[in-house]
């Protein structure tokens, strides 16, 4: 699955920790979900889309 996280992550300024620590995850979560070696959960894609204040189709496409 391709995404914008690390986009929309610089774009507000925060670190890999501060985006996890706000979602409640480890920052090694956020690194593989950024190089595209995990795909988030529903949930936490959820929670991602929330904390940005967007919809989910905007942070994650299919490949």
């Amino acid at each position: 699955m391709n995404n914008v996280v690390p986009e929309y992550r610089e774009y507000h300024e925060l670190s890999q920790g501060e985006l996890a620590a706000a979602v409640d995850v480890s920052r090694q979560t956020i690194n593989a979900i950024e190089r595209e070696r995990y795909d988030p959960s529903l949930e936490l894609a959820f929670a991602l889309a929330g904390f940005f204040e967007c919809q989910i189709e905007e942070l994650f496409s299919p490949e």
